[in-house]
């Protein structure tokens, strides 16, 4: 009923002034426009400032004295990270050159996330009511936090992780680890990106349960099942095959789980309220 609310009211604007699709095609086009030139803006500033970037940010889990492998040390010296078997090779002539363009667009695509969301809140608000507009404003405001900790959460301990797990494995002592620039840059940005987008599953859940097709009482039912899957998708996102690696992993989204399941109760609890 939720989205079949929000569909009917998106073509209506302030709740007064009726527009046509046209109309909304417009506004929607004019907004992606924005959304993809402050993308474009911080695109070409981590373009300019790439050098220092990708050196110190990028290629920062290629070297042994990099944050998460220093805690690991103090935490146990058996956990140290002394040497990274491998080096990094750039094998087409106009890999370095690819390798910037791609590095600052990402950089650029995170950091011109939270404006993403926003244009797109702004999109959606007129066909909104004014209670639903405060809680989708802080539903909204979330969102971008999540995204935050979730890219953090990928570059400071999946990544790493992986990145020493995939440079110290050897299936034979005379093969080398020579890995293409491209493939690590993509290897890296992908677990980082995967995360934010991990993180965002509250946020799913709500407007799931708003719409009446999640239900508090159905995730609890299955949790066991979701608990197999989080540990699937935990293996799958991390090449380590050692279980502490993989708890790492799994124990936040397990975390993002029960955090959704809380979610969808309050809203379950408000609908219930409204009824009576």
């Amino acid at each position: 009923m939720f989205l079949l609310n929000l569909l009917g009211k998106s073509f209506v604007k302030d709740h007064s002034a009726e527009f046509s699709v046209l109309d909304h095609i417009e506004e929607l086009r004019w907004r992606l426009i924005r959304a993809v030139v402050i993308i474009l803006v911080f695109t070409v500033v981590a373009f300019i400032y790439m050098p220092y970037i990708f050196h110190t940010i990028i290629l920062a889990h290629a070297y042994p004295d990099f944050w998460t492998y220093r805690m690991l040390c103090r935490i146990d010296n058996s956990l140290c990270v002394d040497t990274l078997n491998f080096t990094l090779l750039s094998r087409e002539m106009s890999g370095q050159f690819t390798i910037h363009l791609k590095s600052a667009f990402i950089v650029g695509f995170i950091a011109g996330f939270p404006f993403i969301v926003w244009e797109i809140w702004k999109y959606i608000k007129p066909a909104l009511h004014k209670n639903e507009i405060n809680v989708s404003f802080k539903v909204v405001s979330v969102v971008p936090f999540l995204f935050i900790i979730g890219i953090l959460f990928g570059y400071f301990i999946l990544a790493p992780l992986s990145v020493n797990f995939l440079a110290n494995y050897n299936i034979d002592a005379a093969i080398q680890n020579q890995f293409d620039i491209t493939s690590y840059v993509s290897t890296v940005t992908i677990m980082v990106l995967v995360c934010g987008l991990i993180f965002q599953l509250p946020v799913l859940v709500y407007f799931l349960a708003m719409a009446g097709i999640l239900t508090p009482e159905f995730m609890r039912k299955y949790r066991r099942v979701a608990i197999i899957l989080v540990f699937i998708i935990a293996g799958i996102i991390t090449p380590s095959p050692d279980i502490m690696s993989q708890l790492i992993v799994a124990i936040p989204i397990y975390l993002l789980y029960e955090i959704s399941i809380y979610t969808a109760a309050s809203i379950s609890k408000k609908r219930k309220m409204q009824e009576v």
